[in-house]
């Protein structure tokens, strides 16, 4: 194969050693009956208070995602992004990696506020946003975003932001 460039140089590729990769994706639903429920925010927020350190719940930002079936029982949850006392910078990219292998429907993200402040910043609300956008196209339900204190939470979905 040649390509020719404008300079009228020819360059040759030798495509003899070129050898594919192949990806494979597995996927093992877990067990029906071993997986939580969500039904509103305060199941979400209870799982939630699960995973998250209590004893650094106040000291910088997280940003959590959870993964849900069609009939919203918990796949799995996962910490995507550590910041600091004033925010959290996500990798919008990780999140949809980990929908796409655990074949989720639906998702509810979080994060906390070390401040204990349960205000939706802008910066919240634009986030949130740009992963439904995402989500959208991808034919996932971003279903709500939870902000949790070490006293308290909110909801998007309550507060009429989702």
């Amino acid at each position: 194969m040649n390509l020719k460039f404008n300079s009228m140089k020819t360059k040759s590729l030798n495509t003899q050693h070129f050898i594919p990769y192949e990806i494979e994706i597995n996927y093992k639903r877990p067990l029906y009956n071993s997986t939580k429920l969500i039904s509103n925010a305060e199941d979400a927020e209870k799982i939630l208070r699960t995973f998250l350190d209590k004893n650094k719940i106040d000291l910088k930002e997280y940003f959590l995602v959870i993964l849900l079936s069609n009939s919203n029982r918990v796949l799995g949850i996962s910490q995507v992004a550590v910041g600091s006392t004033k925010g959290v910078i996500i990798n919008t990219k990780e999140i949809f990696q980990l929908v796409l292998k655990s074949n989720a429907t639906a998702i509810i993200i979080a994060h906390n506020h070390p401040s204990g402040k349960l205000t939706i910043s802008e910066s919240d609300k634009k986030q949130t946003q740009r992963l439904k956008k995402i989500a959208e196209i991808m034919e996932v339900n971003v279903l709500d975003h939870i902000i949790i204190t070490s006293e308290s939470y909110t909801s998007f979905v309550n507060e009429g932001e989702l």
